[in-house]
Order: C-alpha cells, then sequence, then structure tokens
C-alpha cells in the first residue's frame, strides 16, 4: 500500500478533508499547502494532536516523526492523487463544466436542477483550478448520486490537467470567448485548451452537451456522442426566449420558466441545465421549478434596487466577450437616463489595448453618452472619447459620493481585481 492509499483509508473515517487549519474537525485530512504568505506546515504539528485522522506535509524536515504526520514530496500533488484515487474508486457519475463565460451560472443551474431527484455535490463558487476542483471531488460520499464539477483554465493544458484528475463521464463547454489572452497567447490557444473537455470526453467514450446555436462548439463537437440545445429546430432540445428586460424569460416544452437572471445571453445557460435535467429524467415541473427560484449572487448579473438607481451588478469577471454580451444587453434594457460603469479587462496581454478600444467603439455605435471607465488599461485608450475617466475605484468613489447619481439605471461591469462592487454603497 502506497501513501495515497494509506491516507484514502483514514480519509475514509469522516470523507472530509481541509487545506485550513482553522476549519478542522473530527477524522479529517488536513492538507498543509504553502503559499505565498502562507505556510501550512507551520500548524502541521498543532493540527496532528488535534483528533485528525492524517496530516499531509512537505518540505518540512524540522518536525518530529508523528503517527499522524504522512510527509510527500508535494502536498498539492498528493491531494490531487488522493483526488483522483477518490474519484476512482467510488465511481460517481460526473459533470464537468468549463467554458469562457458562463460555466459558474450553468454549474449553479445545472446543480439546482439535479439536486431536485439526487443525491448530488458541486463545485462552491467557483472553486474550480488544480487545488479547487481535488477539494470538491474529495466531497463527494459514498451515498453523492451525481458531481457538477466546475473546471477553470488560463492557460493551454489545464483542462488537460483537470480532466485528468476529475475524470468526467459528461462534458459541457458554455461558450469559448476572447479571455485570459496573455495566458493562452490568444484566441486560438483558447480555442485549444477549451476543446481539451471534448477531446476527453471522446477519448473515453462519454457524453457532452453542445449549444446547437453555437457553430464553434457543434464544429468541435462533430462525431463526439452528444446531446444538443438551443433555439434552432434541429437541437434535441429546444426553447426560445420570451423576454429579457430585463429578467430573462424562457419557454420550453409549452411552459414559460420566468427566471431571475438578467441578460439574453443567460439563455444557453438556462437550455444547457434543461437539456441535463432532461437527460437525467428530472420531472419538467421540478425543472421549471429549480430554475424560477435559482438567484445569482456574487455580483454576477444582479439586479440591485438601491434607494436612489437601479444598479445592474455585473463585477465579478469580464473579458471582451462578457464585456460585449452586457453592454449590448444593457442597451435593450434601459431606455432612459442610463449609465454605464465599466472597469478594465484583465490578463489580455499584448492584445489588451486593441480590446479596449473595442469595447469604446461598441459604446459609441450604440449611442451610449454617459459612461464611467475605472482602471489604466481604459484610461491609455479613452483619450480621444467624452467618458469619465477614473485610475482606480477609490478614485470613482470619491467622485460619485461628490456628483451623487438619482433615477438612473446603471450597468457595472468589470474584472474582479479593479473592485466595482465597492461602489454600490455610492450608488
Amino acid at each position: 500500500m502506497n501513501i495515497i492509499e494509506k491516507i484514502y483509508e483514514l480519509y475514509k473515517k469522516a470523507y472530509t478533508i481541509t487545506t485550513d487549519s482553522r476549519t478542522i474537525s473530527k477524522d479529517c485530512v488536513f492538507v498543509a499547502l504553502k503559499g505565498e504568505h502562507f505556510d501550512g506546515n507551520d500548524f502541521a504539528l498543532k493540527v496532528a494532536e488535534e483528533g485528525i485522522a492524517a496530516c499531509v506535509i512537505a518540505d518540512r524536515q524540522d518536525l518530529p516523526k508523528h503517527e499522524r504526520l504522512f510527509v510527500v514530496d508535494d502536498s498539492l500533488k498528493a491531494l490531487q492523487e488522493l483526488a483522483k484515487h477518490h474519484r476512482e474508486t467510488l465511481g460517481t457519475p460526473i459533470i464537468g463544466i468549463t467554458g469562457t463565460n458562463g460555466k459558474t451560472t450553468t454549474k449553479e443551474l445545472v446543480s439546482a436542477v439535479l439536486s431536485k431527484k439526487y443525491n448530488i455535490i458541486f463545485t462552491q463558487g467557483n472553486f474550480n483550478n488544480q487545488l479547487g476542483v481535488p477539494l470538491t471531488l474529495l466531497r463527494i460520499k459514498p451515498e453523492t448520486e451525481l458531481a457538477v464539477v466546475e473546471m477553470g483554465a488560463s492557460h493551454p493544458g489545464d483542462i488537460d490537467e483537470l480532466t485528468a484528475i476529475g475524470k468526467p463521464n459528461f462534458g459541457i463547454i458554455t461558450n469559448i470567448g476572447r479571455a485570459h489572452l496573455e495566458g493562452f497567447g490568444g484566441f486560438e490557444g483558447v480555442i485549444k485548451t477549451k476543446n481539451e473537455m471534448y477531446q476527453y470526453i471522446a477519448e473515453h467514450k462519454g457524453l457532452l452537451f453542445v449549444n446547437h446555436d453555437n457553430e464553434l462548439l457543434m464544429n468541435l463537437a462533430r462525431n463526439i456522442n452528444k446531446v444538443t440545445y438551443g433555439s434552432t429546430t434541429s437541437a434535441d432540445v429546444k426553447g426560445t426566449i420570451l423576454s429579457a428586460n430585463p429578467y430573462l424569460s424562457v419557454e420550453w416544452n409549452g411552459k414559460n420558466i420566468d427566471t431571475q437572471l438578467v441578460g439574453d445571453y443567460n439563455f444557453e445557460n438556462v437550455m444547457a441545465a434543461i437539456c441535463v435535467g432532461t437527460y437525467f429524467k428530472v420531472a419538467e415541473n421540478d425543472i421549471v421549478d429549480a430554475l424560477s427560484n435559482y438567484c445569482p449572487t456574487n455580483n454576477r448579473s444582479q439586479v440591485i434596487q438601491t434607494a436612489k438607481n437601479r444598479v445592474v451588478m455585473d463585477a465579478y469577471n469580464a473579458n471582451p466577450t462578457s464585456m460585449s454580451f452586457s453592454i449590448k444587453n444593457f442597451k435593450n434594457i434601459c431606455k432612459n437616463d442610463c449609465l454605464l460603469v465599466l472597469g478594465d479587462m484583465r490578463e489580455l496581454g499584448k492584445e489588451s489595448e486593441q480590446e479596449h478600444d473595442s469595447i469604446l467603439k461598441l459604446l459609441e455605435e450604440l449611442h451610449f453618452e454617459n459612461v464611467y471607465l475605472v482602471g489604466p488599461e481604459f484610461s491609455k485608450v479613452a483619450k480621444n472619447y467624452n467618458y469619465l475617466k477614473f485610475e482606480n475605484v477609490d478614485e470613482l468613489i470619491n467622485y460619485l459620493n461628490s456628483h451623487p447619481l438619482t433615477g438612473k439605471d446603471i450597468l457595472v461591469k468589470g474584472s474582479n481585481g479593479i473592485h466595482l462592487n465597492k461602489i454600490i454603497d455610492s450608488l
């Protein structure tokens, strides 16, 4: 029995794992990770004395031997191997979800639908990287019937790596857009990396859920076993947009679904959830109920009515594709007293200037006049545009406090690192 198998036998005492020494519980496994500002190994010996099953450590020869301390070469790698072993041992069916935009919303919607019939676990928040995916897999219990696992990527090979750990039986790519261009080396790199999900499913004879309205995805999925969804008549699961002002309403199979999601761009996310639910034989009324009652959080297309304005808060993330979607949708739902607060789009590398300028051109095409731009990237390209510019969110907050806004519809959109969520108290 190798060290991973030994740790796994101890993990099965409670099927609980943590990387935070503040959240340990009886018989859990603690994996000590080392970051830029912390070293979990510093707490290992203390944690080992507190009734846990095992403590996984690396690179600490100074710690004394202890029956609960397991020394490995790389604790993150050990965590990934443990998750992979757990996934192979239980064999729980897994739905892997990736994509440029909408993967977290799709994951939430799919999970809401499936939980109507099944005992499921799903990725919490957007914990979708090389640490988050293993921790999600290790939340699977023997009684878990399905797992929905979000897989993110910012560099080539990321999805290959995550599918090798999670081994999904089913796969969804929500869409492929222009994001993380710096890490991927361009849009072709984005396509290649996202397509790693489809290739894994094809090689392992799994099943894809594919947006039939998306020509790129349909081309990538040709000759792979799939169920399709969308608005086209040839899709296996078909729906239509009834309204998106501001909330999205969808007609499917003679039923109206009034969601709490803002924007027609969420149609494909809703249809993905319907498609998955239909495949797994969730009752139609339960699908409608799940999608109608889902409420977005964490600054993802939330409509917030403040004392003075109506705000569409979509400041969790931004890339050229999602920024364009949000702006176009806002044009459709805002008729009077419209104002946009747009923050920089991060991680675009050498294409950043061109992509930010394209957004400004879009604003001109749509005849938006009241626009506040936040961040150095927009400031670089906005010199010839008659929009207010702010170097950072604090400058904007000071301006808003001295120039209060009243009676406006406001779109707030930008990368999370710009921190536009901080302005809500000033709106």
